[in-house]
């Protein structure tokens, strides 16, 4: 689960122009894997490599995924209106699952296929594939891995499950693509079984990746709090607010990749109802302020007659 604490830091002391970052990223998915699975369509075709014509079709749906992460990253920035006064944060929650869900039938789509080619022993009469395969299988590990980390940073920077998820998916492309790799060079020298041993072994780590995005999205649909560590650090810094004596109370919950906050806090029972309201607004305010993906505090008081 990406904390609050995660994405604190990296927007520490920067403005953050999330409409341009999610822009970028689009674009960089789509444009990347077009032109990665073009490439690596013609090197199958010329190459008279299967896997790496699998590998391109693997690298399209990529393409469907960042329009999907897009769309529900889009709407989850939205407004809240009066259908939904608390937002739409939520949305990208289920952008994640369709990603998820696409991922685990892709890595079942890869192993089936292994699975199949080694039962029936159709992986003997397979065609010794081309050098371009292989150079296309390289240069899809360095291209894709280069995405990962170009998405997951930004998707971190902006706290977007969705992207992430979609970050993930790039990085599942390119353990195909090492996949292919292993086939094509172990079919070249001779070893045509390589390729769907490896198929299998690449599609436990899609499975893998599938089952952490699943879990992510559906931990943050069902108010799952944010831990002990964080609700620890959240109560330390609220008591050391002026005029807090303590903090009786902490419920935190996610909510998408925003989170709400529940306290009650102690003040002097001898102030005024005026003077404890300001004291609870200034906890509201420097909590929002601080924590930067909270959604929204709501703050109690109760009285406490303190000792002369």
């Amino acid at each position: 689960m990406t904390t609050k604490k995660e994405v604190n830091t990296k927007n520490d002391g920067c403005a953050v122009n999330e409409a341009k970052v999610i822009r970028n990223l689009s674009l960089v998915s789509v444009i990347g894997n077009a032109v990665l699975s073009g490439f690596k369509l013609f090197a199958g075709i010329f190459g008279h490599s299967r896997a790496m014509i699998s590998d391109a079709i693997h690298s399209f749906s990529d393409v469907l995924t960042t329009i999907i992460a897009f769309i529900g990253v889009k709407i989850s920035k939205k407004a809240p209106d009066n259908s939904h006064p608390y937002g739409h944060e939520r949305i990208e929650c289920v952008a994640s699952l369709f990603l998820g869900l696409l991922l685990m039938v892709t890595g079942l789509g890869v192993g089936k296929v292994g699975l199949q080619n080694i039962i029936s022993g159709n992986y003997g009469s397979l065609a010794v594939p081309g050098v371009i395969a292989l150079i296309a299988a390289i240069i899809s590990i360095v291209g894709k891995e280069a995405m990962y980390w170009y998405t997951r940073h930004y998707a971190k920077l902006i706290g977007s499950a969705a992207f992430m998820a979609d970050a993930w998916h790039h990085r599942s492309d390119a353990f195909s693509s090492v996949g292919s790799l292993i086939g094509i060079g172990g079919a070249m020298l001779g070893f045509p079984i390589m390729d769907s041993i490896t198929s299998l072994v690449i599609c436990l780590f899609i499975l893998k990746v599938s089952f952490d995005i699943l879990k992510d999205a559906i931990v943050k649909m069902l108010d799952t709090s944010c831990g002990e560590e964080y609700e620890a650090e959240l109560r330390q810094f609220i008591e050391t607010q002026p005029d807090v004596i303590c903090v009786d109370m902490i419920h935190t919950r996610m909510f998408g990749n925003k989170v709400y906050i529940d306290t009650e806090i102690q003040v002097d029972g001898n102030k005024s109802l005026r003077e404890s309201h300001d004291i609870a607004e200034h906890v509201h305010n420097s909590v929002e302020t601080h924590f930067l993906d909270t959604k929204h505090i709501m703050v109690h008081v109760n009285p406490t007659e303190q000792e002369e």
